[in-house]
């Protein structure tokens, strides 16, 4: 089994696609409108083998948001400065202990994202 897709609830599709397409770093994968009213948009961030779908038809209008989906990055300072100059508003770095540091931030839709970085010791 293997997780390749995650829907996402958006208010407004092309303002989500901008979103995630241009200022986050996800690679627009595909948009296609196959019929009877539905739109699908399907990004996937850098490096991923999962990706997320917006658009119409994808989820229920009032759906809650996603919370603290997790992209797994190598320096969490660099994508960090990457999304702020991007205009993406993402939290100071947290540090949790045993190595494991969180960002986070968030799309206009209120679906929530955190940056993760784990720092594992050389093995002996």
């Amino acid at each position: 089994m293997r997780l390749e897709l995650v829907p996402l609830p958006s208010a407004d599709v092309e303002r989500s696609k901008a979103f995630y397409a241009d200022r986050v770093g996800f690679t627009l994968d595909h948009d296609v409108e196959p019929g009877n009213g539905m739109r699908v948009v399907q990004l996937t961030p850098p490096g991923s083998g999962c990706s997320i779908v917006i658009g119409v038809g994808i989820s229920a209008p009032d759906a809650a948001p996603v919370q603290n989906l997790h992209l797994v990055v190598d320096d969490l300072e660099a994508v960090r400065a990457t999304l702020l100059g991007n205009g993406v508003e993402v939290s100071a770095v947290s540090d949790l202990g045993g190595g494991i540091r969180h960002a986070y931030f968030s799309d206009p839709d209120g679906n929530s994202w955190v940056l993760q970085q784990i720092s594992r010791p050389d093995a002996p």
